[in-house]
């Protein structure tokens, strides 16, 4: 791990003189440059929650409280760690108000409310965003935390419509397959999003065939989101407070998976939540994502990246991938689960070692990177192995096997294309098995994959 620490440093002071790509702004307001999303718990020792977390390094903390008076009781206790506070606060995703007026709940393309049918989970409560009050009512929240004395900035979480589509690793904990926009997971559809969209493009997007290819009917409620996030950001900016976001992993990805286009936020800071372990399985995720980003996001905005914490080098990897491709920090979630005593004492020097850096380079982290994500899936050697690696799994359980066997792959030949799905089939010539593969591409990046043994 020390070579890992010497290489980022080297790195990122030679990058900001010698560039043979896309070159980050310096234009960039230096935020604390490790966070973590937590919770507070009034009756936990949130002193020494703060006090390991800035052993560990962290220098901000994304905090879910439940209201302005808890916030006030935990703030002097972050600060007196040198911890920088921002609210976590859920905005579309809002129980208090749904429960007040569940009228106001979305409603999916066949014409269900959550208020009359779950989606996905029990906590799900999502509004509809066009409704004025629903968007006072939110403000309304927003306000009150922003009255806090010595919070210094809201990172709004939630702000967005149901998924229409998960992250694939998540597919088997519902049982689903999500390998285009499904209806019951279509959501968006309150009256008065129809009666605005009608009134705006002339019709009703269901009488489309197919609504969830309707480029208007799906930017639409994109601006909908969007606008109720730049009312909030008016709000916190009026209190003299920085206006953050934790959305889904890149604008055009999070547009097709749940409505949310956040390159049009007035943001100041962005968390983007790119979760490798939820959509590719292998590090490039994280890579392709913050370069996608970094050409993406609002010009005002300071890109971070939102990645998993983990008790294992793999870590690192995702910190290095953030950052050498236009990422300015990180947010972890979440640092509590860092209990490894080595991969501790590894993060602080990681976190000591890039605060340097940064701070070298005149507060920036300066990078080179490409100006755009490389797409095609079998130029990522990590998906691929993890690829393989599942193919020679089902291969010994279908054989009754615990012992895994060598592959002899032929050509992957490419079998059907429809929306963001390709459909490819290879056959293993050493166990003469034939798979399916899948790979979805939600935005201008591989987003997830899928693998099915047919014979």
């Amino acid at each position: 791990m020390k070579n890992r620490y010497i290489l980022f440093i080297v790195g990122i002071l030679f990058l900001s003189f010698y560039s043979c790509g896309k070159p980050q702004s310096n234009q960039v307001k230096e935020y604390p440059m490790f966070w973590t999303w937590i919770g507070y718990n009034p009756q936990s020792n949130f002193d020494s929650i703060c006090r390991s977390l800035s052993e560990l390094g962290l220098d901000g903390i994304v905090l879910k409280a439940n209201s302005a008076e808890q916030y006030r009781q935990a703030i002097p206790v972050a600060h007196k760690y040198g911890l920088t506070v921002y609210a976590w606060w859920w905005t579309i995703n809002n129980a208090k108000i749904a429960a007040e007026h569940p009228e106001w709940l979305s409603v999916n393309r066949d014409g269900y409310s959550i208020a009359d049918s779950m989606a996905y989970v029990n906590y799900y409560k999502f509004l509809s965003p066009i409704i004025p009050e629903v968007r006072e009512g939110i403000c309304k929240q927003v306000e009150e935390i922003c009255q806090v004395e010595g919070l210094e900035g809201v990172a709004i979480d939630y702000h967005r419509l149901v998924d229409v589509v998960l992250p694939t690793t998540l597919w088997p904990n519902y049982g689903i397959v999500q390998d285009r926009e499904y209806p019951q997971w279509d959501y968006g559809y309150h009256p008065e999003m129809i009666k605005a969209f009608k009134g705006k493009y002339g019709y009703d997007p269901r009488e489309k065939e197919d609504p969830s290819m309707d480029e208007n009917w799906r930017q639409f409620r994109c601006d909908m989101v969007a606008e109720v996030a730049n009312l909030i950001a008016e709000v916190v900016h009026k209190y003299g407070k920085a206006m953050s976001a934790s959305p889904f992993p890149t604008p055009k990805m999070s547009s097709r998976m749940v409505r949310q286009d956040w390159g049009d936020w007035n943001l100041d800071i962005v968390f983007p939540m790119v979760y490798h372990n939820f959509y590719t399985e292998d590090v490039s995720f994280v890579a392709d994502c913050t370069i996608e980003n970094a050409r993406d996001k609002n010009e005002m905005t300071t890109l971070y990246a939102g990645i998993w914490a983990y008790n294992t080098p793999e870590m690192f990897a995702t910190m290095d991938a953030a950052l050498n491709n236009g990422a300015q920090g990180v947010s972890l979630f979440t640092a509590e689960e860092i209990k490894d005593p080595e991969i501790r004492k590894q993060f602080k020097a990681y976190t000591d070692s890039a605060r340097a850096a940064r701070k070298a380079n005149g507060g920036v982290v300066k990078a080179t990177y490409p100006e755009k994500a490389d797409p095609n899936p079998f130029n990522h050697a990590g998906v691929m192995k993890v690829i393989e690696g599942r193919m020679q799994k089902l291969i010994a359980e279908a054989d009754g096997k615990t012992e895994l066997a060598p592959l002899s792959l032929g050509e992957y030949a490419l079998k059907e294309e429809y929306d963001v799905t390709k459909r490819y089939e290879v056959t293993d010539a050493n166990s003469n098995r034939t798979f399916d593969v899948y790979f979805y591409f939600y935005g201008d990046i591989l987003s997830g994959w899928n693998l099915y043994l047919k014979k």
